[in-house]
């Protein structure tokens, strides 16, 4: 793993190898590559969702914590990726769930299991901070995530913070899609009850 981690960090450059770098090529067949005999090919998964798997990191654990962890969540993706079902084009809900087992494995040893303020991490939820009217209204949507059964926020922020599908957020969390909407359904339902804004039904019917 040491030269998978020492070729993440080479500057990006053409490559005579044989190697599948084009941004066309998708993840599952680079993955295939990698497990036939061209480890290598892994880093252009690195290199792809680098930034987007330390983001689920910081905002679930905190940077620090998350610039500790990063390397880890490669350590264990390259070394299961022969689990990797190659017909998904994407590998970022898988990615995730290894990253989420990462974390588990983090807070056991005793660190704290909390979500990030808004204050202390960048929130990308434009959609909910945009209509923020105040300081004491943002703490009470993070109030009010911490309220939901785990399960259900767990969907929630898949979705919500990480621009996945229910579909995605179903392979992530090794569950059923009907279960990652439902679950979704119930966290939305339950988060504008606790604001106070009017549910939309016709949401979660994606």
């Amino acid at each position: 793993m040491t030269g998978l981690m020492s070729a993440w960090q080479c500057d990006d450059g053409p490559r005579r190898d044989g190697l599948l770098q084009s941004a066309d090529v998708r993840d599952g067949p680079l993955i295939a590559q990698s497990l036939r005999g061209t480890p290598e090919a892994f880093v252009e998964i690195v290199r792809r969702h680098e930034v987007a798997i330390h983001g689920y990191l910081t905002r679930r654990a905190g940077l620090r914590a998350a610039d500790d962890l990063l390397g880890e969540v490669w350590v264990r993706a390259f070394g299961a990726r022969h689990r990797y079902d190659t017909s998904h084009e994407d590998a970022r809900p898988w990615l995730y769930g290894i990253a989420r087992n990462v974390l588990r494995a983090h807070w056991r040893t005793g660190q704290n299991i909390d979500l990030a303020l808004p204050e202390e991490v960048l929130d990308p939820w434009d959609e909910i901070t945009d209509r923020l009217d105040s300081a004491m209204r943002a703490r009470a949507l993070v109030s009010a995530l911490r309220e939901l059964p785990a399960p259900e926020r767990d969907v929630l922020l898949l979705v919500a913070w990480e621009q996945l599908t229910p579909a995605e957020a179903a392979i992530t969390l090794s569950i059923p899609p009907g279960t990652a909407r439902s679950r979704l359904h119930r966290a939305r339902t339950t988060l504008r009850q606790m604001l106070a804004e009017p549910a939309d039904e016709t949401e979660v019917r994606k």
